[in-house]
């Protein structure tokens, strides 16, 4: 048989609005998964451990600064108030990075904060200056003159 236009017409503005209903549900859906997945991992993500300032060991932190890479992390942050893991730019891969940052972090030498998904990292400066009196000038007197020493 012979079918009218009119039939067709109708057969397309359902498949249409079916279609539009179909995508609401399908951008819905990604959306619900999104939001999941973000409170997911925001609710896994392991806090950040920083020793408490009476905690901080003498033996710790010559350590942590005895490391070249470590204690060039160390100058840099005594110039700057924070400095993310990505603009230290050293000539170390990543996950070194992030091991010298966490043995820095772990003596009570910086410490570490979250801002979006960047960790900004600052000096313990005064926790320091409280235990070791004079010791991170010291050092970063004695540092400086090593990296630059025309200075």
């Amino acid at each position: 048989g012979h079918f009218s236009t009119s039939a067709f017409e109708g057969i397309n503005r359902v498949n249409t609005d079916g279609y539009r209903v179909f995508k609401k549900l399908i951008v819905q859906l990604f959306r619900t998964i999104k939001l999941y997945r973000s409170l997911w991992h925001n609710a896994t993500m392991r806090p950040i451990f920083h020793p408490a300032a009476k905690d901080i060991t003498l033996e710790g932190v010559l350590y942590a600064l005895g490391d070249p890479i470590r204690l060039e992390i160390v100058l840099r942050l005594a110039t700057d108030d924070a400095i993310a893991c990505a603009a230290l730019e050293l000539p170390v891969a990543k996950s070194t990075l992030s091991h010298h940052l966490k043995v820095l972090r772990e003596a009570g030498v910086l410490y570490c904060r979250k801002q979006g998904t960047q960790h900004l990292n600052s000096l313990r400066r005064e926790d320091l200056d409280q235990r070791f009196p004079g010791l991170l000038d010291t050092v970063l007197r004695s540092a400086h003159s090593v990296v630059n020493p025309k200075a």
